[in-house]
């Protein structure tokens, strides 16, 4: 399973460089010059370049964007590497001057920012979390690795956090699912190879949490790409200007 993650995250960075060059987007909701800046979360394994499509998208959108690439590509301990993106989002907000940061989240970064939010003061600090393909409840695929005879997730403790009924889920998802002012959103899809069961990419307590097929049933979109697929983006870009859940199933 690491093998075969290991291989898409390379034909992601390679489909990364060329969509980047000219990806077609919808015209833009509103103007972005004065929103706050977003931080694309990278995923475990998943190199700065793969998260390049999704961040060209928000700037030609007008976003000041940037791209965090977790610590050792997310193979580490979660709440650590949430610890390093405290100091990556202070350094944000102190380039560009804003008081607060949007997050767009995929997979893995979306459990660091949210331990971020929850157990690190990010609640003042962040005005919009959106979430992809995040394991907010675990996933059988990190069970699975143990089944499979090699060992605890293979001693990657990022894994073995993400595993169902671990106790760094059991800690974060004890009390409020969404706390402070930010506003929630978790996109998720029936296709995720990597968040299974794919209820578990949603959160509780108000979030705003979208489902890509109950408005696009035709649309296929797997864990990795939903970072490239154009529908995907439109939710996003909606749940940055506070916008109504309003897929775009033809984008591309």
């Amino acid at each position: 399973m690491l093998l075969r993650k290991t291989v898409l995250v390379v034909s992601l960075a390679t489909a990364a460089l060329l969509a980047s060059a000219g990806t077609a987007t919808a015209a833009p909701v509103a103007p972005a010059a004065a929103a706050n800046p977003v931080i694309v979360v990278g995923g475990l394994s998943g190199v700065a370049v793969a998260y390049e499509p999704i961040a060209a998208r928000l700037r030609a959108d007008g976003y000041r964007t940037f791209v965090y690439q977790l610590p050792g590509l997310g193979l580490g301990d979660i709440p650590a590497s949430a610890r390093a993106f405290a100091g990556y989002v202070e350094q944000v907000r102190a380039s560009t001057g804003a008081a607060s940061v949007d997050v767009v989240a995929h997979s893995e970064g979306g459990l660091v920012s949210r331990y971020y939010l929850k157990r690190l003061g990010g609640t003042a600090t962040i005005g919009r979390y959106v979430s992809l393909g995040t394991p907010q409840y675990g996933t059988y695929v990190a069970n699975i690795v143990a089944f499979l005879g090699l060992g605890s997730c293979a001693g990657i403790v990022a894994c073995q956090q993400m595993t169902i009924g671990s106790a760094f889920l059991a800690d974060l998802n004890s009390g409020d699912d969404t706390p402070g002012p930010v506003r929630y959103t978790t996109i998720r899809t029936l296709q995720d190879e990597l968040v299974r069961p794919t209820g578990n990419a949603a959160v509780n307590d108000g979030a705003t949490n979208v489902l890509i097929q109950a408005y696009c049933p035709l649309r296929v979109v797997g864990h990795l790409g939903l970072v490239l697929d154009g529908t995907a983006y439109t939710i996003v870009r909606g749940a940055l200007v506070d916008g109504p859940v309003r897929p775009n199933c033809l984008a591309v």
